[in-house]
């Protein structure tokens, strides 16, 4: 399996996986702890981890009947972006400090930008 394929596959499986843990900690521990808001918030962020981490994996996979340079940024793109997004939304959520949600937005544009560069590799 190629260098990107492999990372994508990996790092998808990986994001994937926090996802459940995530979505278990936050319907088990937190939905007792948290403002209704706050938890909703905190399942966009996982919601949105494993939409990627799937897209992730699909990459991987159409990578290797599709080599494009566009999906391997698009890739990397879903990385980041999802590191920034959910990652600054766990963050707001679990040390309430607000500024985690201006990072939020960096997050969104990356994965919008990924998911661009993904159509334009498909075409």
């Amino acid at each position: 399996m190629e260098f990107h394929q492999k990372t994508f596959w990996i790092c998808g499986s990986l994001l994937a996986m926090l996802a459940i843990v995530a979505g278990a900690f936050g319907s088990h521990y937190l939905k007792n702890k948290l403002s209704i808001e706050n938890l909703n918030i905190f399942e966009v962020a996982v919601r949105y981890q494993m939409y990627h981490a799937l897209a992730l994996i699909g990459l991987a996979i159409a990578l290797r009947i599709f080599p494009s340079s566009l999906l391997i940024t698009a890739g990397w793109l879903f990385i980041v972006g999802t590191v920034i997004f959910s990652g600054s939304l766990y963050l707001l959520i679990l040390t309430g400090v607000k500024k985690w949600g201006a990072v939020t937005p960096i997050g969104g544009v990356l994965l919008v930008i990924g998911w661009f560069l993904s159509l334009l590799g498909g075409l």
